[in-house]
Parts: C-alpha cells; sequence; structure tokens
C-alpha cells in the first residue's frame, strides 16, 4: 500500500462522502483523489522522477494533506517540514534531504526566502495560497500538469521525516510504505473503529496527526482538520462532527481538562482518544478517564512510528470498571506485530522488572537514517532498532519507559535536544558553561531547565537568557526554566554530570512541596 492508495480505498467506499474538512466545508473523496491526480502530474510535468523529494511547509490545511497523495501517486517521496523550526534547521534538513520541490503557504514566505540562498538543489518553489515572489501560484502548477503521467515508484521509500541525535545535529529517518502499512494494521487491529470514524486533527498533521490519518482513510473516515489549536472549539467540533477518534499530547490534553467547557461539552461519540508524543501524569491521566472517557496511548518514535507498544482503552480499566490505576504509568504493551527486547549494555536481554534499553524489532522500523550508514549500522546493530529509552517490561508484558538514555527532552509533544539548547545559552557573552535537562511538569509532560555558570563578575537576568535562547532556537526548545549555580558537577574528564543537576533540582522541589 502506499500512501495514495489509502486514499483510493476510501473513495472506493463511497466517492462522494466528505473526506477532508475544515472550516465547516468539506472536500469529497472524489476531490481529494481528482486533486492527487493533478499535483501527481504537475511534479511530473515539472521534471520530478520517482523517487524524488517533495517537502511541504504548511500549517494545519486540508489543501497541504491533500498534496501528499500527490507526492505518493507520482512515485516521490513526502518529506514533511515542522513550521516551527527555525530557519536555519528546515534548510539543513531541506538539504540533507536533497529536496528538489518546496509546496508551501504564504505565510512561511519569509522563511522560504530566508532559506533560499543556502538550498541550490531545491529548483522548484509552490505557494499553496498566494502570489509568492519566486514561487508557482499553485492553480498554475496544477494546470502545467496537463497530460503528464508520473513515473511508477523506484521503490518503497514513502517518507523521509528529521530527527536528531545527542548532538542535535538532524538526520533523515527513512520510512517505507511498509512501516507504514504496519504502522496502519496495527493501528486498526489495536484500537475500536465501530463504523465509518471521523477524526478530528488539532494537533500538526506533519506529526503523529498526518500518520493516523492513513487507517481512517482506510475505512472511508472523514478528517476533520483544525487549522490553529484552539481547546474550546476542539471540543465544539467533537460534538458537532460525531468525532469518534482524535490524538493530543498531554500538554492540550491538560489544557482540555481544564476548560470550563468541557463539563458541557458532547462526547458521546468518542470511540478512542489516543494520547502520546510525550509522558503523561498518570493523576491527569485518571482525571481524563473519568472527564473525557476512552483515553488510549500510544507509544513509538520516528524511527518505528507510533506503534511500539499500545494501550486500548479498556486496558486503563479493571474488569470491574475501577481505573488500572498500577498501569496507568506504563505505555501499554508491545503490539502484536512487534517484538520488545529490553537489553543490558552488552546487548543481552535482562529479566522482567529490569531496566535497560528499549529495544525493537518489527517491520514496523524504519529502513535506516538517509545517508548516515554510520548512525544507521548503531542504531539496528544486532537486528533490533536501539531506541535509546530505558525502561522494564512488568510480569504482566506492560512496558514501563523510565529514562532518555540520549538526553532527548519531550516537551509539549517535541522532541528537544539538550546539547542543541546549551549550544544556544553558551553563545550569551555572560554563559561560561551550562546543562540541560528535562523535568517533570504537570503541563508540558517535561520542560526543558537549565542551569548556567556565569563567566567571572558577570551578571544576567534568567528571563533575559532565556529570551536569548528563544531568538536563537524558538520557543518550542528554550528552556522554561534557568538556574544559575557558582559552579556545575563535572566528571573527573570535565564533561557535565547532568545525572547530578536533575538529582539536585529534583530533590530541591520535593522539599519544596513539604
Amino acid at each position: 500500500m502506499r500512501l495514495s492508495d489509502y486514499l483510493d480505498k476510501g473513495a472506493s467506499l463511497g466517492p462522494d462522502r466528505p473526506c477532508l474538512t475544515t472550516d465547516g466545508e468539506s472536500m469529497s473523496y472524489a476531490e481529494v483523489v481528482a486533486l492527487s491526480h493533478s499535483v501527481a502530474s504537475a511534479l511530473a510535468a515539472g521534471g520530478l522522477t520517482a523517487g524524488g523529494r517533495v517537502a511541504i511547509l504548511s500549517a494545519n490545511d486540508p489543501v497541504a494533506f491533500a498534496c501528499v497523495f500527490g507526492i505518493s501517486r507520482a512515485g516521490a517521496v513526502w518529506c514533511p517540514i515542522n513550521p516551527r523550526n527555525e530557519a536555519a534547521e528546515n534548510a539543513e534538513l531541506l538539504e540533507l534531504f536533497d529536496a528538489q520541490v518546496l509546496i508551501f503557504q504564504q505565510s512561511f514566505a519569509a522563511l522560504v526566502e530566508a532559506i533560499r540562498p543556502a538550498l541550490p538543489g531545491l529548483h522548484t518553489y509552490v505557494c499553496l495560497d498566494g502570489a509568492v515572489d519566486g514561487a508557482i501560484d499553485f492553480e498554475a502548477f496544477l494546470a502545467s500538469g496537463g497530460a503528464a503521467r508520473p513515473d511508477a515508484p523506484l521503490d518503497d521509500l514513502a517518507m523521509l521525516v528529521g530527527t536528531g541525535g545527542t548532538t542535535g545535529r538532524p538526520k533523515g529517518v527513512m520510512l517505507t510504505d511498509g512501516n507504514l502499512e504496519t504502522m496502519t494494521a496495527l493501528t486498526l487491529m489495536g484500537y475500536p473503529f465501530d463504523g465509518r470514524p471521523v477524526y478530528l486533527a488539532l494537533a500538526p498533521l506533519t506529526h503523529a496527526a498526518g500518520v493516523l490519518c492513513f487507517p481512517i482513510l482506510a475505512l472511508g473516515g472523514q478528517i476533520v482538520i483544525m487549522r490553529a489549536p484552539d481547546v474550546g472549539e476542539f471540543l465544539d467540533l467533537i460534538g458537532r462532527h460525531g468525532v469518534t477518534h482524535t490524538f493530543l499530547p498531554p500538554t492540550l490534553i491538560y489544557m482540555v481538562l481544564a476548560s470550563p467547557q468541557l463539563a458541557s461539552a458532547n462526547l458521546s461519540s468518542l470511540q478512542c482518544f489516543w494520547y502520546g508524543a510525550a509522558p503523561i501524569s498518570p493523576a491527569r491521566l485518571a482525571e481524563a478517564l473519568d472527564a473525557i472517557g476512552p483515553m488510549a496511548q500510544l507509544f513509538g518514535q520516528t524511527e518505528a512510528p507510533m506503534m511500539i507498544s499500545t494501550m486500548p482503552p479498556q486496558a486503563h480499566r479493571r474488569p470491574d470498571g475501577s481505573i488500572a490505576t498500577e498501569r496507568l504509568a506504563s505505555a501499554g504493551r508491545p503490539s502484536p506485530l512487534v517484538q520488545v527486547a529490553i537489553l543490558d549494555d552488552s546487548d543481552r536481554p535482562v529479566p522482567a522488572g529490569t531496566h535497560g534499553e528499549i529495544c525493537v524489532r518489527s517491520s514496523l522500523v524504519m529502513r535506516g537514517y538517509y545517508k548516515n550508514p554510520e548512525a544507521t549500522a548503531e542504531a539496528l546493530r544486532g537486528g533490533w532498532l536501539h531506541t535509546g529509552d530505558i525502561g522494564y517490561l512488568d510480569e504482566d508484558n506492560f512496558l514501563f519507559i523510565v529514562d532518555r538514555a540520549k538526553d532527548m527532552i519531550i516537551s509539549g509533544g517535541f522532541n528537544v535536544y539538550s546539547t542543541e539548547v546549551e549550544q544556544a545559552l553558551i553563545a550569551h557573552p555572560a554563559v561560561q558553561d551550562c546543562g540541560v535537562i528535562g523535568l517533570p511538569d504537570d503541563k508540558w509532560g517535561e520542560r526543558v531547565v537549565a542551569v548556567v555558570q556565569l563567566q567571572p563578575g558577570a551578571s544576567v537576568p534568567s528571563a533575559d537568557l532565556i529570551g536569548f535562547a528563544k531568538s536563537a532556537i524558538g520557543s518550542v526548545k528554550a528552556p522554561k526554566q534557568v538556574e544559575v549555580w557558582p559552579d556545575l558537577p563535572r566528571s573527573k574528564v570535565g564533561k557535565v554530570l547532568k545525572s547530578e543537576i536533575r538529582d539536585t533540582l529534583l530533590n530541591a522541589e520535593a522539599i519544596s512541596r513539604e
């Protein structure tokens, strides 16, 4: 199954039924299929051959998402680009991906102009919704296709997705049609689907919210797309459209729980409210089970999307209907088509209840990192994907994640790499050194915390350092909290000991609560 095949499958179940709905207006399956054919023909007419890279830079938008299926139909590779990244990061990703075509919204024209000089291989710019110098208007782009026929796919590479490592340097994860077919199959077999689903996409379609659309399309379901986050509108849309499925990271779930509109919202249509992408507070999850209803967890990573382990709504409760508090901190059980092993530092399995690295073997696992055989060999050594997450399996085969070996912080559903934040802060003239960690946070899942050592005699307010980091790497990655220490704990070779920083701050928080 190519990505376009999920759309075609849905169209076969009712071409006139609504497919993509935004702002109260719907595109039918037949209309989205026709648009995808036009996009594919236009890409082929512009010289793109099978295996070519097409990037999309857009907020949630139905036409932008429809282009994904045109890219697939042309035998090309979809490269989703996060509009919340800084210009330099997106330029680095587009160069890494060997992107040839960029489809973007007019609101990102300034960002596109900033990165254009660094991307000589990117020969075609298409603006979805306006006139921009140096870009083709979308209608003109579609008209250029004529009778051009896209080439047959060379292979099954479907997506190139940016991720990072301990240094924050991006890597391109190669996801195949087979990877996404496995993910789709696991979704359909692991969660409740009764009738034609209606999926509400508030979270960015460049992330989990996008790939969760494929199983919905395979069932001929409707996808309701929100252009911008709005908790009140989100609750209203569930009742208005009879939404059956949705996904939110914990940060937004906390906002839903705090909304005064929740008590009066009609959530009776919900079958499955997915959460994931960041740690969730078990106490807030228990609250959501009572206030919202059928919560369902998923755990994955870019290299093995979404479905390494799953916890459907019924697993959150005991047979008598009471909340299964003993497993709310878990990530569910390994999925049926996934082997999960907990391995020690020598890549040997450890007994149940023992901590080790979470490793995965499955057709869910990526092909590898694009143009990075060394990183691929390291991540896939021994035939297992080494996730870099530390966890354990209990006696009932529930997976618990306890730490991240790569010092990656997941804040508000987004990956934040501590080294990148440290480099941004150290660029400030008053900062001598720093260490960045993630601490548990009721709102963000984890909040980015920086402990800095200033230059001798220097003084700078913490708020200034936060603002400085925001200007360099954006608000998502900038620290929410900055502490100034006279010195940092270090190893014998001078490495900052983040574990000691974390323990000190956690102890201080515990004392302050007493």
